[in-house]
């Protein structure tokens, strides 16, 4: 997937595009139902699918003393966006002179750089430009000038429930990951860097990277199985989300820590995937230190039994 950083990049691309706008938080079945018209399209006429997104989330810029927590950082986004088969991204910097660009002029600076813009799919909530004064009404009245066709894409819902970046965000903060996972169509996961620890871990025979989850939602504390996606290389592990009380830390920080099964090399720096499997148990505080490395033990056991059951 190729990734253009302004108009200009993707107005050197020869194909005619089919383009698909949108926040794109998650990449939920919504998202990729939007998605993934543009890609089918685009294959059909033999042309290119592009999708066109922000970064950061607008919120951030607009309100960000409102801005939620992130589903999916912009490096994670874009890994799952390649995974549905679009030809490229145009990830425009959001920002608050971008935020004061009329409605109408958005459409015209993407049709204009857009080498014969053949459709605009967004979804049906979708709203852009200065104030939010655009919707799929007002591209559908700009379309006969530019010469493109306007796709309204319906949502998705799930057993009554709209299926949104919102409610897949209070699921996850609520412990329900089944239930967020059958909305975004895949586990629940989390893209993190791994940055220095304490070595708490590896003094109790379980090394573990901790992880700069980027500002991405996190489940409840507990010990979780987990997938762990590292480059092309795929492995099970057990992760914590907690504040390790058994340590009693003067300034406890809550931190996220994989252990990654069988695995003995440094990951200083690398970026981490990890998928959520099944939560194991609660976070709780240990009478000693040995009590806690015979529960790893116990826990990397059991997480291996779930790994082996979903193989």
């Amino acid at each position: 997937m190729q990734v253009f950083r302004t108009f200009e990049d993707l107005a050197g691309h020869s194909h005619s595009v089919c383009l698909a706008i949108g926040v794109f938080d998650g990449l939920h079945l919504g998202h990729q139902r939007v998605i993934g018209r543009a890609r089918d399209d685009a294959r059909a006429s033999g042309g290119t699918s592009v999708v066109l997104t922000f970064d950061p989330h607008p919120m951030r810029v607009l309100q960000p003393k409102k801005a939620p927590l992130l589903l999916t950082s912009t490096p994670h986004k874009l890994a799952l966006m390649e995974k549905l088969g679009v030809d490229g991204c145009l990830l425009l910097t959001f920002d608050k002179a971008f935020s004061l660009t009329p409605a109408e002029q958005f459409i015209d600076r993407v049709a204009s750089h857009a080498n014969h813009l053949q459709e605009i799919c967004v979804g049906t909530r979708f709203r852009f430009g200065h104030d939010r004064a655009g919707d799929v009404r007002l591209m559908e009245k700009l379309a006969p000038k530019y010469g493109y066709v306007a796709k309204e894409i319906q949502s998705v819902k799930l057993d009554d429930e709209m299926v949104s970046s919102t409610a897949i965000r209070q699921h996850v903060l609520h412990g329900r990951l089944d239930r967020a996972a059958a909305m975004l169509g895949r586990h629940f996961s989390i893209l993190g860097t791994v940055e220095p620890g304490d070595h708490r871990g590896r003094e109790l025979g379980f090394p573990t990277a901790n992880l700069n989850r980027h500002d991405e939602v996190l489940p409840p504390d507990g010990v979780y199985a987990v997938r762990v996606t590292i480059g092309a290389e795929q492995f099970g592990g057990v992760v914590n989300i907690g504040v390790r009380p058994t340590f009693g830390e003067a300034e406890p920080r809550r931190v996220l820590e994989v252990h990654v099964l069988d695995l003995a090399r440094d990951l200083y720096a690398k970026d981490v995937e990890v998928v959520f499997l099944s939560k194991l148990r609660d976070e709780k505080k240990f009478a000693s230190v040995d009590a806690l490395k015979s529960q790893i033990a116990a826990d990397i056991q059991a997480a291996r039994k779930i790994l082996k059951s979903q193989s």
